[in-house]
């Protein structure tokens, strides 16, 4: 496990804090520089373990570690009773369960036979991370009103999933959309509704 210094804890970084042995990844990062005072590193931390989500000022004089950190390629199957189901990739007979707090925001956009990465930490799955963008089928979406689409303008629409996203007034039921996965956005449509 490598050192890091305050200032290396960038987007997507996962690393252990002063005597905290629990694993955090970097959502956010930001490094201040104020007049007459050290500079220090405004984060957004995420604690694999538990799923807690925090604002944390690193300082200059603190101790962090890269965590050791096993990635593997997981499918999810299914999700049943506060729990989604992943299979190893090539070994559907190796199953397991996670807890939905454990998945977390990216259980919305969770859909049967996708390939995702599961983090592994001394031995035990902590996190799971989906493709940056991943097409989806358009289930509801209110119609456009005639005149509004000319401006651009959004609606919210419904996807397999039952996650809602704002979309371009020009999407329909049916349509298969593109959708960053991250940021929950629209990205693009894949294919026009027949």
């Amino acid at each position: 496990m490598a050192n890091l210094e305050y200032n290396e804890l960038k987007i997507g970084t996962i690393f252990t804090k002063n005597e905290d042995p629990d694993p955090y990844r970097v959502l956010e990062y930001a490094f201040i520089r104020m007049q007459q005072r050290k500079p220090v590193t405004q984060l957004k931390i995420k604690n694999l373990l538990s799923g807690k989500v925090q604002n944390y000022t690193a300082h200059q004089h603190e101790t962090f570690r890269e965590a050791e950190i096993d990635m593997t390629e997981v499918v999810f199957i299914y999700e049943s009773k506060g729990e989604c189901w992943f299979h190893e990739k090539g070994k559907p007979s190796a199953r397991y369960a996670l807890r939905d707090d454990v998945v977390g925001e990216v259980m919305q956009y969770l859909k049967p036979q996708t390939e995702v990465k599961a983090f592994k930490w001394k031995d035990k799955v902590i996190n799971v991370e989906l493709p940056v963008k991943m097409e989806f089928k358009v289930t509801e979406a209110p119609p456009a009103i005639k005149g509004n689409t000319a401006q651009g303008g959004t609606k919210v629409v419904t996807i397999e999933t039952g996650a809602k996203i704002t979309a371009p007034l020009f999407i329909e039921e049916g349509d298969i959309i593109r959708i960053n996965t991250q940021t929950g956005d629209y990205v693009e449509r894949v294919d026009k509704a027949k």
